[in-house]
């Protein structure tokens, strides 16, 4: 005995496993083990031995012989079976990997998705607006630096009339891969840095990086009844790609400044009112600003400290997803009773004369309920 394990064991499948079964069951150990993701002691070890037993039990010749003669009729799991069959040794594990996942992402596959098409980054702009520009809506002008591709080399980094050339180093694969034992290293060509190519002739414009940093002007429109912390997708206003990709996007973050009396909940405007103690008891009709303008409300006789009183429709607009508006919130606009200080000799008088008229007998106040709270917020 060599010691090596059954490969149907290794891989937890049945000797009578399906290949659509092996193949599963081989991803997803592989998945487990990758050196790149598992911080296993043991990951590499493991992984090697996962992909032995699926070049072995994924090959239908290899799998027959294996299946008879066990480990002895493989070589010793090393090729070189005297019964006749060639099997030319086991290949690099991250062949088999790169074969079954299509470029996952790991070894040999991530060179493919390092050299094609690259979608550029996305950015971000904070725009700040002012509190009525952010209820009303507005268009503004912004001006973004971003990176955008080279107009002289058209994104090659390589002066007009050359072409970069394969880097002689890695001969074109922008890896570099090393051999420990049975293990394969593979890195990042320190020369062309993963592009394969070199650039012998840099462009003048860009200094062959293919690209240039940019200043775009752009406008904004910015629908009504956005908020604090809203964002605006611009698509294709990000960064150019690379190799041929996409430009990513611009977000624009919106900021409202405060205003010096109204305040903002959702699509509700708050605004607190003081009046005087003779318009708290006699009523009055007064003149109250709102994000339409000036407005006259009437004050109900009896008002007190903490009423509110609810302007309908006179709130920010309320935004839907695709940024259309429908209907406004309200205005709910809280009374504050002011007591009044330093009063002349005749006001202190003629409040004696009405205090004698008045039930002067000191009466504890009922605690509202639930169900007053809630009519009192709501206005009804």
């Amino acid at each position: 005995m060599d010691g090596k394990r059954d490969y149907y064991e290794v891989l937890g499948v049945g000797r009578s496993a399906s290949k659509d079964e092996i193949k599963k069951a081989y991803r997803r150990l592989a998945r487990q083990y990758h050196p790149d993701v598992s911080k296993e002691p043991e990951a590499e070890s493991k992984f090697k031995e996962v992909n032995e037993a699926y070049e072995v039990l994924a090959d239908e010749q290899k799998r027959s012989v294996y299946d008879r003669l066990g480990h002895a009729g493989l070589g010793g799991g090393m090729g070189g079976f005297s019964g006749g069959f060639d099997f030319g040794g086991f290949r690099d594990p991250f062949e088999i990997f790169e074969e079954v996942f299509g470029g996952f992402g790991f070894g040999a596959g991530g060179r493919r998705q390092r050299r094609g098409p690259r979608r550029g980054a996305d950015l971000r702009y904070d725009l700040t607006l002012e509190f009525e520009e952010a209820v009303f809506g507005v268009e503004r002008e912004i001006e973004v630096p971003r990176q955008e591709t080279c107009n002289s080399c058209n994104g090659s980094g390589a002066e007009p009339g050359t072409s970069p050339v394969r880097c002689p180093e890695c001969n074109g694969t922008g890896e570099i891969r090393r051999q420990t034992g049975f293990f394969i290293n593979i890195g990042t060509c320190p020369r062309c840095q993963g592009r394969g190519e070199i650039i012998t002739s840099p462009c003048r414009e860009c200094q062959g990086k293919g690209r240039l940093v940019k200043t775009r002007r752009l406008s904004v429109k910015v629908p009504a009844g956005v908020d604090n912390g809203t964002q605006i997708r611009l698509s294709g206003e990000g960064e150019s790609g690379t190799y041929g990709g996409p430009p990513g996007n611009l977000y624009v973050v919106i900021r409202v400044k405060s205003h010096p009396y109204f305040r903002r909940i959702d699509e509700t405007i708050h605004l607190e009112l003081a009046i005087n103690i003779t318009q708290a008891a006699l009523g009055d009709e007064v003149e109250v600003p709102t994000l339409d303008g000036k407005e006259m409300m009437k004050i109900p006789a009896g008002t007190q400290t903490g009423d509110t009183i609810r302007l309908r429709g006179k709130g920010v607009p309320r935004l839907r997803r695709d940024g259309t508006n429908t209907s406004r919130g309200d205005q709910v606009i809280t009374i504050q009773v002011v007591t009044p200080t330093n009063l002349t000799k005749e006001q202190r008088d003629l409040l004696l004369e009405l205090g004698k008229t008045l039930d002067r007998e000191v009466v504890p106040q009922r605690e509202k309920s639930f169900f007053d709270r809630v009519r009192d917020a709501l206005g009804v």
